[in-house]
């Protein structure tokens, strides 16, 4: 219940996002054009808005994911952050999904290797460089792209059929992000996302959790989480960095405190300095 209030909460608070910390925006984009990323026959043709930027590249790119309990909400939350990665030289892809309770997971991981899959397509016309993509989310989004990352040619369940190793991102970028699933027992959305309880289906509640599939091969992560976040507490962001630690895989991790949930979020501008400089070190991103 408790999930169920605080989402609740949320979703009318992030009503406002556009209206959160505004970012600063170097150069606006060169075009930005709205296109259907996932193939024909894809039990839903979902959408993103592609944007490019400025100049002649290759450039490097992002592949940016809303939040909203796998249930709501849609990518126009991350609309100041594509401007924003726009403005610093980045082809942005800002991906709609398939919502829960009628796409369970794992449909949400599948549309998002789609994305990255069209963002290779699309590399050429893009002047976009294939071997710099990060992938930036926030709460369910940043735990869907920590799953495709972590699964991506590992070979694994969750990465075939859709999978492999154009799935992997270079960096991810997760904020405020759910990294086990089994600390919620109760409420609505977990079980309407997995498909039932935990009682009933535990395995599906491990392996729906981004900290069970930690491997040493897995992309550099920088993590930021609210201190007093009581939606998704900021155990979630220890643990998992903990777990990356044991495995050698570069992470770091901010605290930002006294910020819940929505808070975090609509001050996101405060975790993007040191985002860009984990961005940097591990694209080499020349508009830095």
């Amino acid at each position: 219940m408790k999930l169920l209030v605080a989402t609740v909460v949320a979703a009318a608070s992030l009503t406002v996002a556009g209206c959160g910390v505004v970012l600063g925006q170097k150069e606006p984009a060169a075009a930005i054009n709205t296109v259907v990323y996932t193939p024909s026959d894809w039990p839903e043709p979902l959408q993103a808005d592609v944007y490019r930027p400025q100049g002649i590249g290759p450039f490097p790119g992002i592949l940016l994911v809303h939040g909203g309990g796998w249930e709501r909400r849609s990518r126009d939350d991350m609309t100041r952050l594509a401007r924003y990665y726009v403005g610093k030289g980045y082809v942005v892809l800002n991906a709609s999904y398939r919502f829960a309770p009628e796409a369970k997971y794992p449909a949400q991981v599948y549309d998002l290797q789609q994305a990255m899959h069209w963002l290779h397509r699309e590399a050429p016309e893009l002047q976009l460089d294939t071997q710099r993509i990060a992938a930036f989310g926030y709460s369910a989004g940043a735990h869907l792209l920590s799953l495709m990352a972590l699964a991506a040619g590992t070979g694994d369940d969750l990465d075939r059929p859709w999978g492999g190793a154009q799935t992997r991102p270079a960096v991810v970028i997760a904020g405020g992000s759910p990294m086990d699933l089994r600390k919620y027992p109760g409420g609505k959305l977990v079980p309407q996302f997995l498909g039932g309880r935990i009682t009933e289906i535990p395995e599906t509640f491990a392996a729906a959790s981004p900290v069970t599939r930690v491997h040493a091969g897995a992309p550099p992560f920088y993590l930021f989480h609210g201190a007093a976040d009581t939606l998704v507490t900021i155990d979630h962001a220890e643990e998992f960095a903990s777990a990356l630690q044991a495995h050698d895989v570069p992470v770091d991790l901010k605290r930002l405190p006294a910020r819940g949930h929505i808070l975090t979020f609509l001050t996101v501008g405060s975790a993007l300095p040191a985002a860009d400089t984990f961005l940097q070190r591990y694209l080499q991103d020349p508009a830095g």
